[in-house]
């Protein structure tokens, strides 16, 4: 992995802007920035006449000599390629290319797919790759410029037009540090982020810049607009695996499963570096380690961490998997101070608001595991593609059950569960037996209340999905850009609700939250974090499984654990999904309290003039109380104002009235 950057200027001869040195100069302090993701190495490339700049920073993981330095060249001259990622089939790709008479300077996939756009064009290389990757190709000769992203979005990729130029980068950071960037709040997209704890693409959190989207190529030529194709839609890929179901027995489906992500895992344990995996002693992290054990003639080396509170600690899971499939097993238990030491960090490492709390023991586990490996393999994924989340359980239920009853009478009984306190649920809910009994049922409990007056399946996942409600209530000025879970159209082409759950977390959350969690995180401490269940080859795969083999008997990810009971014991992974979660609501009463104080003082929010104070000290007060457990919503207002003391520009204050417009 690496971090790339770059900008087009446009021809301006005789410019000093436009000489070389001072192009290179403006691509390295763009660099600079995110050194981070690239510590073995940095390089720039520039064409004054063409006034385009390149930039790199190098995570050496193949090829690690001086051959595998970017920017790089081709054979021929005409393409220069600034690239992030890895490609996992290169191999393949470079014999059929040597088979037509190309030599190799190197053994880097960089080569390889600089090559293979110099002998087959961009579209139809990028179809052909398998791999997590972002990339600038500049042809020289044509004098046009290509970003691309991966399939999935594993690999950001931010780009904006501003002062005459096209910047891109990595990260926002790389693109701040051009002259000609205008750091101004997009409050529409504050609005999104405040309902969904991230900016989802292709918006930004700055007013201009975008995030290209997964699966796409921008092209931008000559004297006219920047032009996006889809070589890849994750869309079009859910409704061809409908429309193409798969008729396997379960042991066939098993055996199939198992034969792909067994593939898609062995060539992703491809380095020249130590490599290793998180291992959190779920379903996907422990499917992903078992595959690559079978497959290593060493025991693999493997991390988790754990906390000491209660209803928090997952380590004991990872311990007993580990120890069944003889991995060589790191783990750290980590005290509230260590995790909070993080806390201050947060807006550097993650560039933008954003507001998952499991933001923080993904950064702790990604700096232990960097102490001893530079690769990474990661279980994320499983979730979305073989149906894991609880609410692909819970939501088409509650539908139907809401559906036949009276508004009126749905309304009543969220009245009822909203006058318990989550924590009395909690109480209630310790009557349960400990494998049976759900986390955080008082939550739980108080996100359905939040649910039931519904209008129909998809309105109760954009409900179960949101933190605050009406974002556009909170935001001075914003307007929330309405995306895919707005979509009135998508049931024509995904009628399964489940099915549409599941595209739309992984058009939305998967890239926009899950992924980008992991790159800030791993590349923060430059790791190189690495998804095989998100090879799109098992993603399409997954779609044409039939979901009566990923839901079953009240579970979800059936498929999946299949293929896992081949390798460990169903008693060692069999639990109540938990997620990846800190004691976040007790912080916030306790040691975060005067953080947050200040973060959220009345005063300041009014100066800063984004955020209406009103609802915001409301929350508050209901947390500090105990009559709620608002962490999340808090949560998503502490990110975004710890970010703007950070980033943020200096904005005039809307008044208050605005926020009605």
């Amino acid at each position: 992995m690496c971090g790339i950057c770059g900008f087009l200027a446009g021809p301006s001869p005789g410019s000093g802007a436009g000489s070389v040195p001072g192009l290179e100069a403006t691509a390295r302090r763009m660099a600079d920035t995110i050194a981070h993701r690239g510590p073995d190495g940095d390089g720039v490339w520039a064409d004054g006449e063409a006034g385009i700049a390149l930039g790199h920073r190098r995570l050496a993981i193949l090829e690690l000599s001086p051959l595998g330095r970017q920017p790089m060249e081709s054979a021929d001259g005409r393409w220069v390629i600034a690239y992030n990622g890895e490609i996992y089939n290169f191999q393949d790709l470079r014999a059929e290319l040597e088979a037509a008479g190309h030599q190799f300077r190197g053994h880097s996939d960089t080569e390889v797919l600089l090559e293979g756009c110099a002998a087959w064009g961009v579209e139809r290389t990028v179809r052909r790759l398998v791999g997590i990757f972002a990339f600038a190709l500049w042809d020289r000769r044509e004098r046009t410029l290509y970003l691309v992203r991966d399939h999935l979005g594993v690999k950001p990729l931010y780009w904006a037009r501003m002062g005459g130029a096209l910047l891109f980068g990595s990260q926002p950071k790389a693109l701040r540090a051009h002259p000609a960037f205008a750091a101004e709040i997009d409050r529409d997209a504050l609005s999104a982020y405040l309902r969904f704890s991230y900016v989802p693409a292709p918006h930004s959190i700055y007013q201009g810049v975008h995030k290209l989207e997964p699966g796409s190529i921008l092209t931008v030529r000559p004297g006219r607009e920047p032009e996006r194709t889809v070589y890849w839609s994750a869309g079009e890929a859910a409704r061809a695996g409908i429309a193409d179901r798969l008729s396997l027995s379960d042991a066939e489906a098993t055996d199939a499963l198992e034969s792909l992500l067994k593939d898609a895992v062995g060539r992703q344990m491809m380095a020249d570096v130590p490599l290793g995996a998180f291992l959190s002693g779920g379903i996907d992290s422990s499917t992903v380690v078992a595959l690559m054990q079978a497959q290593s003639a060493r025991p693999v080396r493997t991390f988790t961490i754990g906390f000491g509170e209660d209803g928090y600690d997952e380590a004991v899971h990872a311990r007993a998997v580990a120890a069944h499939l003889g991995t060589e097993h790191t783990e750290l238990r980590v005290e509230a101070s260590h995790a909070l030491e993080i806390i201050p960090k947060l807006a550097d490492w993650y560039d933008e608001p954003f507001a998952d709390s499991s933001q923080i023991p993904t950064l702790l586990v990604s700096e232990m595991t960097r102490r001893s490996v530079t690769v990474a393999l990661s279980g994320d994924g499983g979730d979305e593609l073989f149906a894991g989340y609880n609410r692909y359980l819970t939501a088409p239920a509650l539908w139907r059950r809401m559906a036949s009853l009276p508004a009126g009478l749905r309304r009543g009984a969220a009245g009822l569960i909203r006058a318990v306190r989550p924590a009395g649920w909690d109480a209630l809910a310790g009557l349960i037996p400990e494998g049976r009994r759900p986390r955080q049922t008082g939550d739980k409990l108080h996100k359905l209340a939040g649910v039931l007056d519904a209008a129909g399946p998809d309105a109760i996942y954009r409900r179960l999905v949101s933190q605050w409600q009406d974002p556009d209530a909170l935001v001075r000025g914003g307007r929330e850009p309405h995306g895919p879970a707005w979509d009135d159209g998508l049931a024509a082409g995904i009628p399964d609700f489940v099915e549409r759950m599941q595209h739309l977390d992984s058009v939305t959350y998967l890239p926009d939250d899950i992924l980008a969690k992991v790159d800030r995180a791993s590349m923060g401490v430059s790791l190189e974090a690495r998804v095989p269940l998100l090879d799109h080859r098992v993603v399409e795969f997954a779609w044409r499984v039939p979901p009566s083999q990923k839901l079953r008997d009240g579970k979800g990810k059936w498929l999946l654990r299949q293929v896992l009971y081949r390798h460990v014991p169903p008693a060692l992974v069999e639990r109540p999904k938990a997620g990846f979660a800190i004691p976040l609501d007790g912080w916030l009463r306790g040691p975060l309290r005067d953080w947050a104080e200040d973060l959220l003082d009345e005063g300041r929010l009014r100066r800063e003039g984004f955020l209406d104070p009103a609802p915001i000290r409301a929350c508050w007060a209901e947390h500090l109380a105990g009559t709620r457990n608002n962490q999340h919503r808090l949560w998503n207002v502490l990110m975004f104002q710890d970010w703007n003391r950070r980033w943020g520009s200096a904005a005039a204050p809307v008044p208050l009235a605005a926020s009605a417009a």
